[in-house]
């Protein structure tokens, strides 16, 4: 094994552990106390012990929803940031959440949900995330190029016009259904419904091996489009299955746990700084270190001051911007 491949090994084992210790923590830390030792016999009583709901029925979705979330917006980013070639660019950034969240704000203030349930909020979500990423790929397209600047001056504009109408739409609304529309702007891990959880969690696993299919287009990118193209890279339809992948990631993940900032924008960002700029790494150490950070996240969220549980889109804002802040700072770009 070569010292590479040996610093790589050991980067995802520590990520592992690192992922695993966390989510313990998270799996045993709450309002509740709930020590280690009885675990046994709250798993023997099932769900006749309302120990056994706390646990399974609501912290482990919780964790298992942040390992999902954290590692498909991490990933988005890793991609966003590699086909740009500029670590700044971050999912929010084309205005699919944007999107997302005006499907939901409709959503919201139309009913929909006394009509189709609870499941039409993440349908509604996406759906808006969707309406977006056609906009915006369609206006970035000229004669069978995507253009990288259009596409991001495209997603910026879009993102401006959603947040403008979702905030008429807050202005206009009744007292209700704003306290639910701010309440899922500012993101949550609070998702019941199994079924949601489980797909969130195959999306992320299905992305990251997309993802892998395209680690050395990713790093030709990182010379320049010519480059890429003298390397035998087909640089035309990268660049489009690579923005519907990052794109389905980020529109799928806030369509479920609402507008979680600064995952897909600090996480590659660090570590890019840790690991190198080689994809076949990047790719797999930002989805554990995206899922760390949002579980780590969501832990504080509920316990610093419980039983008042803070949107966890706070927390990851307040942390992720002090990290960002300080390794800018730390280092020239």
């Amino acid at each position: 094994m070569t010292k590479r491949n040996f610093k790589w090994v050991a980067w995802i084992g520590f990520l592992f552990t690192l992922l695993l210790i966390v989510s313990i923590f998270s799996f045993f830390l709450g309002t509740v106390n709930i020590p280690a030792g009885k675990i046994g016999e709250i798993i023997s009583k099932g769900r006749t012990d309302a120990r056994f709901v706390i646990l399974f029925d609501i912290r482990l979705s919780r964790i298992l929803l942040g390992f999902a979330i954290g590692g498909a917006l991490s990933l988005a980013g890793v991609i966003l940031q590699g086909m740009f070639r500029n670590p700044l660019v971050e999912p929010y950034t084309l205005g699919i959440s944007g999107g997302a969240a005006l499907g939901v704000c409709l959503n919201i203030v139309l009913r929909m949900q006394n009509v189709f349930g609870l499941l039409s909020l993440p349908i509604f979500g996406f759906l808006g995330g969707i309406c977006v990423i056609t906009l915006v790929y369609a206006l970035s397209v000229k004669q069978e190029i995507l253009r990288m600047q259009g596409l991001l001056l495209c997603g910026v504009m879009l993102s401006f016009i959603c947040s403008s109408l979702i905030m008429l739409i807050m202005a206009i609304s009744r007292a209700e259904d704003l306290h639910g529309i701010v309440f899922w702007i500012m993101g949550s891990l609070d998702q019941p419904n199994w079924l949601l959880i489980k797909l969130a969690l195959g999306m992320a696993i299905l992305g990251l091996i997309a993802a892998y299919i395209f680690c050395f287009d990713l790093n030709a990118f990182s010379l320049g489009q010519e480059e890429a193209r003298h390397l035998g890279i087909n640089v035309e339809k990268s660049k489009r299955l690579l923005f519907i992948l990052a794109s389905l990631l980020t529109g799928f993940s806030v369509s479920i746990a609402g507008m979680i900032g600064f995952v897909g924008l600090i996480v590659p960002h660090f570590m890019r700084r840790l690991v190198g700029n080689d994809h076949r790494i990047l790719l797999i150490s930002s989805f554990l270190s995206g899922a760390v950070f949002l579980i780590f996240c969501d832990s504080l969220a509920r316990t610093i001051i419980a039983p008042i549980e803070f949107p966890v889109g706070v927390i990851t804002g307040i942390l992720g911007g002090s990290l960002f802040i300080y390794t800018f700072t730390r280092k020239p770009c």
